[in-house]
């Protein structure tokens, strides 16, 4: 089985993308503000949104995409998150997770991986990723030269099993309406296999099968 990381498209250098990038940034800035969404039941799964400010595309780098899958997967064995699936995408990502304390998790895991990411692509010397994310940054953000993740998640409250399995669809063939996948196993970076009895490359919660 073949299975996709990113199409080529998506590897394109970011400075072919800056100047479709920076005619789209106040709309997307109206798009994805401070959220306007708020948890208002801790006992059951939302469906979230996680996007890199101003859509940049830096999970075209595996290595960042390995601090997100660490970070779930941590949140799970040590604080009690439940997740039910994901999917990464170039530029955001979807999932769905479940903890008594959903706000706090959210902010922390949004917390460590914009530290751990920034740190990542100093390392690597992203010079141009890095160039836009403090270009870019909101004019209130001062605690740093740099903003990674746009301002909230957009959580959505699913209430019952149809909805849990309608948010999995739309999350697991995402990569295959847009063209990168013919179906969605074959997609890396995404629950899909999970579902299917594959392994996948994090666990994910499946109890609510049972």
């Amino acid at each position: 089985m073949s299975v996709s990381w990113f199409p080529c498209a998506a590897w394109e250098p970011i400075r072919a993308c800056v100047a479709g990038i920076q005619r789209n940034t106040e709309n997307r800035s109206n798009i994805i503000g401070r959220s306007r969404y708020t948890i208002t039941d801790t006992s059951a799964p939302h469906f979230l949104t996680f996007t890199v400010l101003n859509w940049l595309p830096v999970f075209t780098r595996p290595g960042t995409v390995r601090i997100i899958l660490d970070a779930l997967a941590w949140r799970q064995q040590n604080k009690g998150v439940k997740v039910y699936g994901y999917v990464i995408l170039e530029n955001h990502m979807h999932c769905i997770l479940e903890a008594d304390d959903l706000s706090r998790q959210l902010h922390d895991f949004k917390a460590f991986t914009a530290t751990a990411i920034l740190h990542s692509l100093q390392e690597s010397k992203a010079e141009r990723i890095l160039e836009l994310l403090a270009f870019f940054k909101k004019a209130h953000k001062t605690d740093s030269h740099y903003q990674f993740w746009e301002e909230g998640s957009h959580p959505q409250l699913l209430q019952n099993e149809e909805m849990l399995r309608q948010k999995l669809d739309y999350i697991h063939l995402n990569p295959v309406k847009r063209g990168y996948v013919e179906e969605a196993v074959h997609w890396r970076y995404s629950s899909a296999r999970n579902y299917e009895g594959q392994e996948g490359l994090i666990p994910v919660y499946t109890d609510w099968l049972s």
